[in-house]
């Protein structure tokens, strides 16, 4: 029989996992063994102490769980919090959530006025997509604050008409942006606020290509909070909603489809739901077959979609799984060549594989390529640091690549 998550209300992650264990009659010591974790890890758990996601998933393969069941929220009482970002975010938070009183937001100091142009607008937006792909942070950080501030400026000028449709469809893209960017640096509720206000813009004026785009965004974001039932379930509800005619389809719509479709399968593969990641793929398999070899673009939205892209969530579900031999051998048969953009975190999960299978040098191999090819992006990657721990953890001498990636990542 599945475990019943019946906890009352209230009840703390310690308290859920030790019952799920209970339930399937296993001790502290058992479940170490089967999840492959050290004691130390479930007893710290059990008692109120939080874990990586893949440690939760690990334990919700063995007892038979849905991931998300072990990851009820203790409340933020529950650990110190400090007002640590409130200057490095200032900007950003002055642009999505400025205040606002009886006539609406209230503009920006040194707002621009007079009448907004579109165009000069529209150029911005691809200037800052643009500079997103390049892993150019520095240069998104400073251009998007006073994008978002110019986007709301537009919409509050036009009063209706193809203006406004277009000023509210660019005020879309930018937020969308913003959401992304926000995510990327881990400032989730920013990018919730940001992400929600996309998707309202995207419903005003039935613009289904940025609906995707945004939710696609905020599946991303759910999946890194652990929010996988959510973000399973907002990816299939919107799949189906902009499903296209395939024989009628732009190379956008497939693409915004077969993106949808990925992360779907990505958050039911780390939410212990193996059947519904295949059928998502299988669904997504049919996009990527129907641009016949082509690669589907939207810079300031989802990015690439091609077959590989399936290809990879594929591998990167056996990875999920705890099978890094298949990662290996899957990956061998995927060309490694080509735009590491696009391709990085299949490069990271190879990383991950040849670490947990002990290869040494080649885990250090990927992860040298991914540092010097994409290291903004890498900055930003738990998953990177903790495989190059991982790696340290392997005997055999220290070389000079894994000394330039020790003090890349800050380790000792």
């Amino acid at each position: 029989m599945p475990y019943r998550a019946d906890n009352p209300p209230g009840a703390l992650p310690g308290d859920v996992l030790k019952r799920a264990r209970l339930s399937r009659g296993l001790t502290q010591e058992q479940l170490a063994e089967r999840t492959g974790l050290s004691l130390s890890v479930v007893k710290k758990l059990e008692g109120g102490g939080t874990g990586r996601l893949e440690t939760y998933h690990a334990i919700a393969r063995v007892l038979g769980v849905r991931t998300s069941t072990l990851l009820d929220p203790a409340g933020p009482h529950h650990t110190r919090r400090d007002d640590g970002d409130k200057v490095e975010l200032l900007y950003f938070r002055q642009a999505i959530t400025p205040p606002v009183g009886p006539g609406g937001r209230i503009a920006a100091p040194g707002a621009e006025v007079g009448e907004p142009d579109l165009a000069r607008l529209g150029e911005a937006v691809g200037t800052v997509a643009r500079a997103y792909h390049r892993d150019a942070y520095a240069t998104v950080a400073e251009l998007l604050p006073p994008l978002v501030h110019s986007a709301h400026a537009a919409v509050a000028h036009f009063d209706g008409g193809n203006q406004q449709t277009q000023a509210l469809r660019i005020r879309s893209d930018v937020l969308q942006m913003a959401g992304r960017y926000l995510t990327q640096v881990r400032a989730y509720d920013l990018a919730h606020i940001a992400l929600r206000d996309a998707i309202a813009d995207a419903l005003a004026v039935d613009a289904l290509d940025l609906l995707a785009g945004a939710v696609y965004q905020q599946g991303w974001l759910l999946m890194r909070q652990g929010r996988l039932d959510e973000a399973e379930q907002v990816s299939v509800a919107t799949a189906e909603a902009v499903e296209p005619r395939i024989s009628r389809a732009s190379r956008k719509d497939l693409g915004a489809w077969g993106k949808l479709l990925v992360h779907a399968s990505a958050a039911a593969a780390r939410n212990n739901r193996a059947a519904e990641a295949r059928e998502m793929l299988r669904m997504g398999r049919t996009a990527g077959a129907a641009l016949a070899g082509g690669t589907a673009v939207s810079e300031s939205s989802w990015g690439r979609f091609d077959w590989r892209t399936v290809a990879f969530q594929g591998i990167e579900n056996h990875l999920v799984a705890d099978r890094p031999a298949m990662v290996i051998s899957l990956a061998e048969r995927v060309a490694q060549a080509g735009d590491s953009t696009f391709m990085r975190r299949h490069l990271l999960d190879v990383a991950a594989a040849h670490a947990t299978l002990k290869h040494k040098a080649d885990a250090l191999g990927v992860l040298k390529r991914l540092h010097a090819e994409t290291p903004e992006w890498l900055r930003h990657q738990q998953m990177a640091a903790q495989t190059f721990h991982d790696v340290q953890q392997l005997s055999g001498r220290t070389n000079a690549a894994q000394r330039e990636l020790a003090a890349f990542f800050a380790a000792p």
